[in-house]
């Protein structure tokens, strides 16, 4: 065998046996190039289509696109206090659904002085099953029923496993969170049918993008309502009603840990905003799309989320849970 005397020989004869594969290979590097920057060009489209042009570009008020009354369930929570706030800014009129009048005592009074629409605040315990759902009925009989709003409990959002939960907390937090909202829509979707415009709004969390040790109700919670907003969107969508899953991340002002739509240590700013903000972004966004952060920067949040592998995500979860 002959000896090689130079590298550069070697490199010359190699590369000249190997440059069809060479090529193929470049060509495969360049398709996949492409298509990542095609996919980053779809989404930057999709992020001022959805976030920007609608809160610049007019439109009809909201009471003429989906009707001048909001059914909104989980008010106690500051998120959906906010929502319903905007929507009595546009001349809405606000029915409460919750269980404890003294939670949303105070948001009904401020909403009828301020924006001098008609509040009416209903009591319906769930744990009654279809009991609960008489008194909602006559409340919203002949009414203009444009909106309902559902919000899921903040409560979920505390590390603990699910051995470490009571039964009954368990059952009051699947009934409250996932049957109670499930049947909220079934109580407003015929009168919304009958006028063929209405909109459905369920504030989960951005928790149900990925698992989360420790948090398995949340999750589990926010999942169900992401999921359901999307099926029941694709059932009615055709017949004139909207239904959007909102997943929000962090918001400032609100009792709730780190990786879910809230946090007690996160402080206002640009990625943590005022839930009235965050409401103010979210409803320019109704009519748009049917599943969205409802704000901006949570969408980038949301973009870099999807790019990490969930083995990564779990462990940095479990590192965070640790240390919290």
């Amino acid at each position: 065998m002959a000896a090689v005397d130079s590298f550069q020989f070697l490199y010359r004869e190699v590369s000249r046996s190997c440059s069809s594969y060479f090529e193929t290979l470049a060509l495969v590097g360049a398709l996949y190039t492409a298509s990542r920057a095609v996919m980053m060009l779809r989404d930057c489209c999709t992020l001022v289509r959805v976030h920007f042009l609608p809160r610049m570009i007019p439109c009809k008020k909201l009471s003429q696109r989906y009707g001048d009354w909001a059914v909104v369930y989980g008010a106690s929570e500051p998120l959906a206090k906010a929502y319903a706030e905007e929507l009595a800014r546009h001349g809405i009129s606000i029915i409460f659904v919750t269980q404890d009048h003294a939670s949303v005592r105070d948001t009904a009074a401020s909403l009828f002085q301020n924006y001098g629409v008609e509040i009416i605040i209903v009591l319906a315990d769930f744990a009654l099953h279809q009991a609960a759902s008489k008194p909602i009925k006559e409340a919203i009989r002949g009414k203009d029923i444009g909106f309902l709003v559902n919000c899921v409990d903040e409560s979920l959002s505390s590390p603990q496993s699910l051995i470490e939960m009571p039964e009954q907390s368990l059952l009051d937090l699947v009934n409250k969170n996932i049957a109670a909202a499930t049947l909220m829509a079934r109580l407003v979707l015929p009168g919304m049918l009958d006028r063929s415009r209405g909109a459905v709004v369920n504030i989960s969390s951005g928790a149900c993008c990925k698992p989360l040790p420790g948090r398995v109700t949340l999750t589990a919670s926010t999942g169900y309502l992401d999921h359901f907003s999307r099926a029941l969107h694709l059932e009615y969508s055709g017949r004139g009603i909207f239904v959007q899953s909102l997943i929000p991340f962090q918001i400032a002002s609100s009792e709730q840990q780190p990786s879910t739509s809230a946090s007690p240590a996160s402080r206002e700013g640009w990625f943590v905003p005022k839930p009235d903000v965050y409401a103010r972004h979210a409803i320019s966004t109704l009519g748009v799309s049917n599943r969205t952060t409802g704000y901006w920067p949570h969408t980038l949040q949301y973009g870099l989320m999807r790019c990490i592998p969930e083995w990564i995500w779990v462990l940095g979860s479990r590192v965070l849970i640790r240390s919290s």
